[in-house]
């Protein structure tokens, strides 16, 4: 089974069997969440709403294995093991492991693909170690329990812009994934009816190479999808731009009055990667 990422990840509520088939039908992806978003008291009838949607014969009646993501809880707790043995009685194989720290904690999950989730001091600074685990296929960053986990009080300022230290662990969570050929995933964006910051800080997720952002409401799925899609002014740019390449042949030329090399078409590639174009 090859696990279909896309851009936009919808986390739900696993003891919230009823938005699965919404989260299905909104998101590229949906991230089963039995970790933060189930109360402690929860947790073992979250697992059996799981198991509860499968049928008979094992089929998803609502949710796609290849499109479904299972976030679990840290490694090392009681509720990790007993989160492993529900998804032994599962088709899914893609999950999402929270807090994620070292290396080791991954060859707890080996016959799972990986989403690592960074979201500690220790986790970050270990990102590039977690990258390099072959059964991590993401890294993915959080922000709120990072700064817990520094003693701090929020991520973000009064403005709505990221702390310094924030944005050094999205960047280095992002150069880890990507140095090691895996992919990167944004955190979300817990302002919810604000759509218009949310759609500012998706383009900028896209412009800095993460291949996806996380939801937490339907309703943020589309604005993340929309800032994925280069508008067709962006593609028609993008193919004259690597036409007029190969017709010049050399390393670097003039185009535009701007001076192109391969970083730049490389930038038109994945302009045409995003939009499903061939070259």
């Amino acid at each position: 089974m090859t696990f279909v990422m896309g851009p936009a990840l919808l986390f739900c509520p696993a003891d919230r069997p009823e938005r699965y088939q919404k989260a299905a039908e909104r998101a590229d992806a949906v991230i089963l969440d039995l970790e933060d978003a189930v109360a402690p008291g929860d947790k073992q009838r979250a697992r059996g709403a799981i198991l509860a949607q499968l049928g008979s014969g094992g089929e998803v009646p609502e949710l796609n294995p290849s499109r479904t993501i299972v976030r679990i809880n840290p490694a090392g707790t009681e509720e990790f093991e007993k989160d492993l043995h529900c998804l032994a009685h599962t088709p899914y194989k893609t999950v999402m492991l929270a807090k994620a720290e070292t290396a080791e904690q991954l060859r707890l999950l080996e016959d799972y693909h990986v989403i690592a989730l960074c979201e500690t001091a220790i986790g970050v600074l270990n990102a590039p170690a977690i990258a390099a685990e072959p059964n991590v296929v993401a890294l993915m960053w959080g922000a709120e329990d990072l700064l817990a986990s520094l003693g701090g009080t929020s991520s973000r300022t009064d403005a709505g812009g990221y702390r310094a230290v924030a944005l050094h662990a999205r960047s280095s969570v992002l150069l880890a994934a990507r140095a090691l050929g895996k992919e990167a995933v944004d955190a979300v964006y817990v302002n919810i009816p604000d759509l218009a910051g949310l759609s500012v800080e998706a383009g900028d997720a896209v412009a800095s190479g993460f291949s996806s952002k996380a939801c937490i409401h339907p309703s943020q799925a589309n604005v993340v999808r929309s800032a994925y899609e280069p508008s067709e002014s962006d593609v028609a740019a993008a193919n004259s731009l690597l036409q007029a390449a190969a017709r010049a042949g050399t390393g670097v030329f003039q185009y535009n009055g701007r001076m192109i090399d391969g970083p730049i078409l490389k930038h038109a590639e994945a302009t045409l990667r995003r939009a499903g174009a061939r070259t």
